[in-house]
């Protein structure tokens, strides 16, 4: 990740990185949780995809069909009224939904057009996108933290994992596994690393025919790139600095090289049958959720 800062006429000397203050992550947890659970209420009931089937929860009953067994009365329940009723019970599939959330260094960026920090707007997004699965029926867990959980405190225990995982700030991509063949994945990052690098990770994550969604999350900032006048570069996870001499002579070849690290991702993407949607840190984070939980529930179909 490179973030600018542009020099002034009298400064000559190489400046250091100056990272975005920001609050320790314990400390805006519980901001982050209350936001998140308020862009999943907001997004409520875009999925769901509870539904009668084999399975251990009881669903509903409903009256006989002819031709039906007659094993799979309820005679109990058809005592009460004089009516043969059926119980059914909840569909369960046996695949999960598995998040990774991108808490790497370039995350922490956040502008001055921004509503929130990259790492900030991932977080409730992912963690909204859990409540909002668990809610229609779904398992949720996140790669290499948790096992896939359908708990009504799945927010809670995302958020407790990631909190005591000092490592997850190191990487900037998803683990290096396949996926179980009936499982969805959703990543969450700014797409920093290169290019060759995540789309190997979604080739392998993707090989045993599990479906994703990458929720690419991206400042405004990164998109315009609004600058003139003498800059430096600082590679947040690196430490390393460039001047790129005049910022606005400069920019239109930054643009350029972006478009084509996108579409380097949009193309892995692609091959594989996931999906990428970009979200701008300037915009509402529901905007997002919404897409990805629709994309889920659509990728479902009747009846499955």
């Amino acid at each position: 990740m490179l973030r600018m800062r542009v020099l002034g006429t009298s400064e000559r000397q190489p400046a250091r990185p100056v990272l975005t203050a920001s609050l320790d992550l314990a400390a805006r947890l519980p901001r982050l949780i209350l936001e998140a659970r308020r862009v999943s209420a907001s997004v409520h009931g875009i999925h769901g995809r509870r539904r009668a089937g084999p399975g251990e929860t009881f669903w509903q009953y409903r009256p006989l069909v002819t031709g039906e067994a007659a094993s799979r009365i309820d005679w109990r329940r058809s005592a009460r009224d004089g009516h043969l009723f059926v119980r059914e019970r909840e569909w369960e599939a046996s695949h999960a939904i598995w998040l990774w959330i991108d808490r790497s260094a370039s995350m922490g960026f956040a502008s001055s057009l921004a509503l929130a920090s990259k790492v900030d707007r991932a977080l409730i997004a992912g963690f909204a996108l859990a409540e909002t699965l668990v809610e229609g029926g779904e398992r949720v867990g996140h790669l290499g933290l948790t096992r896939a959980l359908a708990s009504r405190r799945i927010v809670e225990t995302l958020a407790q994992a990631i909190l005591v995982d000092a490592k997850g700030t190191e990487a900037d991509l998803p683990p290096d596994a396949p996926l179980p063949r009936l499982a969805d994945a959703i990543i969450i990052t700014d797409g920093l690393s290169p290019a060759a690098s995540l789309a190997k990770r979604i080739a392998t994550m993707a090989s045993s025919g599990a479906r994703g969604h990458v929720l690419l999350i991206a400042d405004p900032i990164e998109e315009t790139f609004p600058f003139t006048g003498q800059a430096e570069l600082f590679d947040l996870e690196d430490g390393l600095s460039l001047r790129v001499g005049d910022a606005g002579s400069w920019g239109e070849e930054y643009r350029q090289r972006l478009e084509a690290h996108r579409d380097a991702i949009k193309e892995a993407c692609r091959k594989v049958g996931w999906t990428l949607t970009l979200h701008r840190t300037d915009r509402p984070a529901s905007e997002g959720v919404l897409r990805i939980a629709s994309l889920i529930a659509a990728s479902r179909g009747p009846g499955r």
